[in-house]
């Protein structure tokens, strides 16, 4: 049974621990629930051995990121930038980078790869096609709860690079993300309506609350946007993501949001998707030509990063899409634990 709706505005700040999945997230649990000082971590090994898309190290991997969104409750803050966590996290990730790596051999070239996000296929197969043929209240409640472990931080991954470029490029990234950001009003911040969303659908609101029911291809995909976004050297690769998102969201969006119409979702449920139908469609353009196009401008040998990154993120949904598809076709829950 899904778990009963925060009131939004007075729901809790309290953000826990998630319950560790083997003994790598085990480890850096154990450790965030110390003082650094006493902290005892594994060692290269156990990292090398451990499967890189697997549920452990994605959930080591997701706790690491989390220091630098909200945190957790009752974790000392200085474990943000503690420096054995911080090697812990960088051999964790080098691990994960070799899998994006080896899971996108022979992707396209830049050209290729945009053009291609631009091609809607006639029999599609995807999530939002299932929702919006066939799927079931129950599965759209599932589908909002993993989802949310990516919707409630919206935009803010993608905001570490805007930095990192200059120009026409920084300019045009500036303009989409005011619009992630609600233009200026709270209300119309993504996050927010996403909140709305899972009201109406009668789930939990809290920022992280479904991080135990994710599976661990749902936190390969929200971790892929913290491991571009907190390194400089991604930067051209996060660009790419950020254009894959954009690009690909519109027609999601409108199936979505037919999808939320048809079961009765709720009008908060529909006006998400809605609003996502309206502002991607002109952040495609937008992207496509200014934020890429102000990039290569400046920095033409990103070219295959930004393909890289809009390859990576075509990996990780696919993924998410799998496991969502395998375990609803066989009418169970795509959930790990039960909400």
């Amino acid at each position: 049974m899904l778990h009963a709706p925060t009131p939004l505005g007075r729901g809790t700040t309290e953000r826990e621990l998630p319950q560790a999945r083997g003994d790598l997230s085990a480890a850096v649990l154990d450790a965030l629930r110390t003082s650094p000082a006493l902290a005892r971590f594994p060692g290269a090994h156990e990292v090398e051995q451990a499967d890189p898309l697997g549920d452990d190290l994605q959930l080591a991997l997701y706790a690491c990121y989390e220091l630098h969104y909200l945190g957790f409750t009752g974790v000392d803050p200085a474990w943000e930038w503690d420096p054995e966590l911080l090697r812990l996290r960088a051999a964790m990730e080098e691990n994960f980078q070799c899998a994006l790596r080896a899971g996108t051999t022979g992707h396209p070239d830049l050209d290729d790869a945009l053009d291609a996000l631009l091609v809607e296929p006639v029999r599609g197969a995807g999530v939002s096609r299932y929702l919006h043929d066939e799927g079931s209240l129950w599965q759209l409640r599932e589908y909002a709860a993993q989802r949310s472990l990516y919707h409630l931080k919206e935009a803010d991954p993608h905001a570490w690079v805007i930095p990192r470029l200059r120009g026409r490029a920084k300019a045009a990234f500036v303009a989409v993300e005011f619009d992630e950001f609600g233009g200026g009003r709270p209300e119309r911040v993504h996050a927010r309506l996403f909140a709305d969303l899972m009201a109406d659908l009668g789930l939990d609101t809290a920022y992280g609350r479904y991080v135990d029911a994710a599976s661990a291809q749902m936190l390969a995909t929200v971790n892929l946007m913290s491991l571009l976004g907190l390194h400089r050297a991604h930067r051209g690769a996060l660009v790419g993501h950020f254009a894959a998102v954009e690009v690909t969201s519109s027609p999601a969006s409108r199936r979505l949001a037919a999808a939320m119409r048809r079961t009765g979702a709720g009008s908060a449920a529909e006006r998400f998707y809605d609003e996502h139908v309206i502002a991607d469609a002109v952040h495609e353009q937008v992207v496509r030509r200014d934020v890429i196009g102000g990039l290569l401008e400046d920095e033409p040998s990103l070219a295959p990063e930004v393909a890289f990154g809009i390859a990576a993120t075509e990996f990780v949904e696919d993924r998410f899409a799998e496991q969502l598809l395998g375990a609803w076709r066989q009418g169970a829950t795509s959930l790990r634990t039960q909400v």
